[in-house]
């Protein structure tokens, strides 16, 4: 009780000594000057403040501005980049599709003289007594069973079954397959039948015992058989295999075809 009256009296005590003060100093110029001059001090800090905070927050409603056109920007440019890779993913089908086209036409010039449909593979099954592909062409297509299957390097195999719209194709490398071949400089014949070792090789078996089998030699079908017509050339000889009874020698053939890179086909329909 006793402090809050001695503060009390403390506080009028000041309020006069001020209004004295305020007083003096309001009779004359020069003390006119001097309490505008403490009453600039005083303000003009809170003032300078007062401008700054302004700037600072004018300059960051500047930057959230940016922030966001630089986010509509990557947008645009995020949109953009998927516009693109979609042009570049059509293009490389494009490309594709003319690559396909441009086989055919090869194949199609290389063997004008037969009457063929072309097609591509849909599907291998490569194993290794099963070596037999599918085609997207068939019955539709004027495909039928026996039909000589040919490659742009040479022969791939025949038709073994068919569908509406595909076919079954016996590759020559099928441990069940059997060519009838000729060698194309000394023309003894050979037949040419699949083996379990590897996915491009043939084995050449009956050989004439007075057939010279030259390694490079080219290796062409005969004719012979009812399947394939002549002259389509089936692969090189690799090497011969003598054994202790000539007449079981065998020729190793590279085939013409690569297998495992083979992707369009036509199939002769006229032979």
């Amino acid at each position: 009780m006793y402090r809050n009256k001695k503060s009390g009296i403390i506080g009028i005590i000041i309020t006069i000594i001020i209004l004295i003060l305020i007083v003096i100093f309001s009779n004359g110029e020069n003390n006119s000057s001097f309490f505008e001059n403490a009453a600039t001090n005083l303000v003009m800090p809170i003032q300078n403040g007062l401008t700054y905070l302004k700037n600072k927050l004018s300059g960051n409603s500047t930057f959230f501005t940016d922030i966001n056109n630089l986010q509509e920007e990557n947008e645009e440019l995020r949109q953009r980049n998927s516009e693109l890779e979609q042009s570049l993913r059509e293009l490389e089908s494009i490309k594709t599709q003319n690559e396909t086209l441009q086989e055919y036409l090869n194949l199609s010039e290389k063997y004008g003289e037969y009457t063929t449909v072309p097609g591509y593979v849909i599907n291998k099954e490569i194993s290794n007594y099963s070596k037999t592909i599918v085609i997207n062409i068939g019955s539709d297509d004027g495909v039928e069973e026996n039909m000589t299957v040919i490659g742009d390097q040479g022969l791939v195999g025949h038709v073994i079954s068919v569908t509406n719209n595909t076919a079954k194709v016996q590759t020559i490398i099928d441990t069940g397959s059997s060519v009838s071949c000729i060698m194309s400089t000394t023309s003894d014949s050979i037949v040419c039948k699949g083996t379990l070792e590897e996915n491009s090789t043939l084995r050449g078996m009956y050989i004439p015992t007075d057939a010279n089998v030259i390694q490079g030699d080219s290796v062409e079908t005969s004719g012979l058989g009812g399947i394939y017509p002549k002259g389509i050339h089936v692969g090189t000889v690799r090497s011969v295999e003598n054994t202790q009874n000539i007449t079981d020698r065998y020729a190793v053939i590279d085939t013409a075809v690569d297998f495992d890179k083979l992707d369009t086909v036509l199939v002769i329909t006229n032979q």
